[in-house]
């Protein structure tokens, strides 16, 4: 009799190679995902510092930092509430009004509950307090 070699894998072989792709997935997945989360937060961060420069370089020019009702929007364009911005830059102060890492505007209060000013954002699931991605995140906040 005449044997034909076929070529190709048997059935166990590519289950094999799918349990182990799996395990590398479990393995690698959980910090990769951890690392954007991270990311998130730093982007947060940053976004507060930036959001914090714009609203003193509007302080100094209109010796008031923008109400809350205001809100961030009076950085981006002169408000037509009280107290109006007398010396509102050209350009304003920011290009437009920023958004949290979750797509979310952030909130603003001022006076603030925390600080001068409070800036700060409910985390991914949009509501106040959580744990984790959920947790609430402002600029009178530390790392970590």
């Amino acid at each position: 009799m005449n044997r034909v070699n076929n070529a190709g894998f048997s059935l166990v072989e590519i289950l094999v190679v799918l349990v182990i792709m799996g395990l590398l997935i479990s393995v690698v997945a959980p910090t990769v995902l951890n690392q954007a989360d991270e990311a998130r937060v730093r982007k947060a961060r940053a976004d507060f510092k930036n959001i914090e420069t714009a609203l003193k370089m509007y302080k100094l020019d209109n010796y008031v930092y923008p109400t809350t009702e205001q809100g961030l929007e009076a950085l981006v364009e002169p408000s037509s509430l009280d107290p109006q911005p007398r010396n509102f830059r050209q350009g304003g102060y920011l290009e437009e009004t920023p958004l949290d890492p979750w797509g979310r505007p952030y909130l603003y209060l001022s006076p603030g509950e925390n600080k001068e000013i409070d800036i700060y954002s409910l985390g991914a699931d949009g509501l106040s307090g959580g744990d984790g991605q959920n947790a609430d995140i402002g600029n009178w906040r530390e790392e970590g």
